[in-house]
């Protein structure tokens, strides 16, 4: 059994084969936007963080080697430890090079370097902004830089040279990149923008404006377009600033990849994980009252994933998280599905929540109004009953924490006139809805342990504070 989700593997020759989502068909659209405008520009891949994008990048980059583009694939998260984001950009065009084409690009670099010792002092001084406080030490440390560069040409102080060394890079640039894609546009990919420092994304994104903007090259920006616009008002210091209007100067086409289509990711990570393992395990089905836990499990998925719209990444997490807990219940134990996944998704997703539960700070009514604050579920004929039985479920659980029943606070009495139960707590889910939820709490405590199971039985497997079983 996996511990975590490994990277879908990537077939070369088909490599949407282990694409779980479907999304073969986007790959294709983005593919012929590329060739109806294979002149240049700029697409930004707009979706929130853990929604998949770098997987469907990297089988989108494979599918364009296939249809003969030549990539570059650059994870700017991952190489922002270099200050100067024109030594990563030029380091990763290096990678195009052969024999040929080699004393083209070294002519590049050269002009690249004219447009370096701008930048490095900028950088010095930056770092000795930091770590610094003597403003003697500081100038120092920029002199010696700037006596440095000069290993590459005598700085140009003028305007106008400063605009010709641009010129002419974008000119070399250009004429490497047109002798090396054999009439097909580059497509230089640049991931997890948003994830990298602030000030080392929006230096990539000037660059590549300024610097990178030539012919033939089309750059997919896979973004967290709200993300992004964060970096860019921490980097200028104001919440004022208008980040969209800023990003279209760098953005020509926005795509976002659609959601997948519902019950797909979840059904996928149930069978990945193999939860059949231990739900439909034969030693477990032969107790009748623990039949209905795989539908109870995914029934749960569905309410709590693709109502909520939560990431897949965020999924993936509570899934493994939920397997790996799954291992300290033996077959013939309550698991209670519904109530063991809803707390792993609040460990995972509302921890401060999770642990205001197990120290038992909250009351029964605050119980009930944060199960509906973390919810977000659009509330309706079809969800609401479901939604009840998940709110009862976590409110007796909670209310049968004490280790001594007398302390419990009372959920229903008998009323003696009628003879039978009433209610004595409400729903947030559906309010004066008394009768419902006095029928949830008999369902819940009708012949069955599970109705004096309290949150300790859940959340000390959920913290894998019990022995596991092989």
């Amino acid at each position: 059994m996996d511990i975590k989700h490994y990277e879908i593997e990537i077939v070369p020759e088909n490599p949407f084969t282990n694409c779980k989502l479907g999304r073969q068909k986007y790959s294709s659209v983005l593919t012929n936007i590329i060739k109806s405008y294979p002149y240049g520009f700029v697409l930004a891949l707009n979706n929130k963080w853990g929604t998949g994008k770098t997987t469907f990048v990297k089988m989108w980059e494979q599918d364009l080697k296939n249809n003969g583009f030549q990539t570059l694939y650059f994870n700017a998260w991952e190489n922002d430890f270099e200050n100067n984001p024109l030594t990563a950009l030029m380091g990763e065009l290096k990678t195009l090079t052969n024999k040929e084409t080699e004393p083209a690009f070294k002519k590049t670099l050269k002009k690249a370097s004219t447009l370096t010792k701008h930048i490095a002092p900028i950088i010095a001084k930056a770092i000795a902004d930091r770590y610094i406080d003597t403003e003697g030490v500081k100038e120092a440390i920029v002199g010696v830089t700037e006596g440095l560069s000069d290993v590459f040409e005598n700085e140009v102080h003028e305007y106008e040279k400063k605009k010709k060394s641009i010129s002419d890079f974008r000119q070399s640039l250009s004429e490497f990149i047109a002798n090396t894609n054999e009439g097909k546009p580059l497509i230089f990919i640049i991931d997890e923008l948003d994830r990298c420092r602030p000030n080392y994304a929006v230096s990539i994104l000037e660059q590549i404006k300024h610097f990178f903007s030539v012919p033939n090259i089309v750059y997919i920006l896979s973004i967290d377009k709200e993300q992004l616009g964060n970096a860019i008002k921490g980097v200028y210091g104001s919440d004022a600033i208008d980040a969209d209007e800023y990003l279209r100067r760098f953005i020509d086409i926005e795509y976002s990849i659609p959601e997948p289509e519902v019950d797909v990711f979840y059904k996928y990570l149930y069978d990945y994980f193999r939860f059949d393992e231990f739900f439909q395990s034969t030693e477990r089905l032969k107790h009748y009252e623990l039949k209905s836990d795989k539908s109870n499990f995914l029934e749960t998925c569905k309410l709590l994933f693709t109502n909520a719209n939560i990431p897949l990444r965020q999924q993936e997490k509570i899934f493994a998280h939920s397997r790996l807990a799954l291992r300290s219940f033996t077959s013939n134990m309550y698991v209670t599905p519904h109530i063991f996944l809803l707390l792993t998704f609040i460990k995972v997703k509302h921890n401060k929540f999770y642990n205001e539960l197990k120290s038992k700070q909250l009351s029964i009514e605050e119980v009930q109004e944060k199960f509906l604050s973390i919810i977000k579920i659009d509330i309706n004929e079809q969800t609401d009953r479901q939604l009840m039985w998940l709110e009862i479920s976590l409110v007796n659980v909670y209310n049968n924490f004490s280790q001594d029943r007398y302390y419990r606070r009372q959920l229903f009495e008998r009323v003696k006139e009628t003879g039978e139960n009433k209610s004595l707590i409400g729903s947030v889910i559906k309010k004066n809805a008394e009768k419902d939820v006095m029928n949830i709490l008999e369902s819940i405590n009708r012949g069955h342990r599970e109705g004096d199971l309290d949150l300790s039985y859940y959340v000390n497997r959920i913290d894998l504070l019990e022995e596991m079983k092989i």
